[in-house]
């Protein structure tokens, strides 16, 4: 994959921004709607998105 963006640190592949791991076009990426993503990307960011919910869950359980 190719692309240039400053929050990208290439050496660990982690957004700078997000701080996590660096999936272009995913949400709150500063690529967000500019790229057309490849079906593999759309599955990384469908993951990665399930993940994050699955925790916010979890937090929101303990809470109680």
């Amino acid at each position: 994959m190719t692309f240039s963006c400053k929050n990208h640190d290439f050496d660990t592949d982690i957004c700078k921004k997000l701080k996590s791991r660096c999936i272009m076009g995913r949400r709150g990426c500063v690529l967000e709607g500019r790229v057309a993503l490849s079906e593999e990307t759309e599955r990384l960011i469908a993951e990665l998105e399930k993940e994050l919910a699955e925790k916010r869950k979890a937090r929101a359980e303990g809470r109680r």
